[in-house]
């Protein structure tokens, strides 16, 4: 476990509302409002949470309610068998159907790539979007696969052997994101 000497905070938790309503801007901006055809689904676990309130912005700001859903990606990854040999699987829930829409997936954070590609893999189990895109609370670079964000918080330059770590309050009782590590 890092100790606070090797631990810099990226995003407290102003910044993490400050950013999150900037990606749900940004979000509608693309299609110049229109979200009718618009649907958030988030990567647990974190990703999950992020998608709720990034749907609740864009509510906020267009007066349309968004649809979200969440997706697990476990048995889609390529090295589930290096995490774990009891790999824990969550629940997905898509309750509408993503055929011809604009699916946003939103994940705390982007590294390898690795995580996108899984879930990329998982959604077409559940149909074909007209257009999926990808939002991310923290890009940290060090990409093993050419995955690209569409909506970034903040992108932060690391090395291999530190973590970002993002806490949020619906199950970690506070929204902060910190680098540990030397």
């Amino acid at each position: 476990m890092p100790t606070a000497e090797n631990t810099s905070v990226l995003l407290n938790a102003a910044e993490v509302g400050r950013e999150l309503k900037r990606m749900a801007r940004e979000i509608v901006d693309k299609d110049a409002g229109r979200v009718a055809d618009l649907a958030l689904i988030g990567i647990h676990t974190r990703g999950v949470f992020l998608a709720r309130r990034l749907g609740d912005l864009i509510a906020g700001i267009t007066g349309q309610a968004v649809l979200t859903g969440d997706i697990d990606i476990t048995l889609y990854r390529d090295d589930w068998t290096r995490i774990s040999y009891q790999p824990v699987v969550q629940s997905t829930d898509i309750s509408f159907s993503v055929d011809d829409r604009r699916v946003v997936l939103v994940d705390d954070v982007l590294f390898t790539g690795r995580t996108t590609r899984a879930a990329l893999d998982a959604l077409t189990d559940f149909g074909r979007p007209s257009r999926v895109e990808l939002a991310v609370l923290v890009d940290r670079g060090l990409r093993e696969l050419p995955i690209r964000a569409d909506y970034v918080g903040k992108s932060v330059a690391t090395r291999r052997t530190q973590t970002v770590n993002v806490m949020l309050s619906e199950c970690d009782d506070q929204d902060l994101v910190v680098v540990a590590g030397e």
